[in-house]
């Protein structure tokens, strides 16, 4: 098992849980986190750290796309393990639907 993380951190990017993991399995893309699957450890510490509430596990029904999306990018973005500014208008984005589409493939800036 592993923890994904999924649509709601798209442009919410809050970081918080980057800190809490022990393994460091984040990446960082330009608009969203994920987590590396074959490097979580399923500790779980990260998932009530998530203000947007973006991170469940594995185990939760309909999550094959997004593991997959965490596995893809997790290959090629760099590795983060601080925490950094979430986007000035996170808030705004957090619960919002629809924003599968605007996922940014280019990577973030890494620690």
């Amino acid at each position: 098992m592993t923890y994904v993380v999924t649509e709601n951190c798209i442009k919410c990017k809050y970081q918080d849980c980057v800190e809490v993991c022990p393994v460091d399995c984040f990446y960082e893309g330009e608009n969203f986190l994920v987590i590396h699957p074959d490097e979580c450890i399923d500790c779980g510490v990260c998932e009530p750290e998530c203000p947007a509430e973006a991170i469940i596990p594995d185990t939760e029904p309909n999550l094959d796309n997004w593991l997959e999306v965490n596995r893809k990018f997790a290959e090629i973005w760099p590795n983060i393990t601080r925490k950094g500014d979430a986007p000035a208008d996170a808030a705004e984005w957090d619960g919002k639907p629809g924003k599968v589409e605007m996922l940014s493939e280019k990577p973030g800036t890494g620690d």
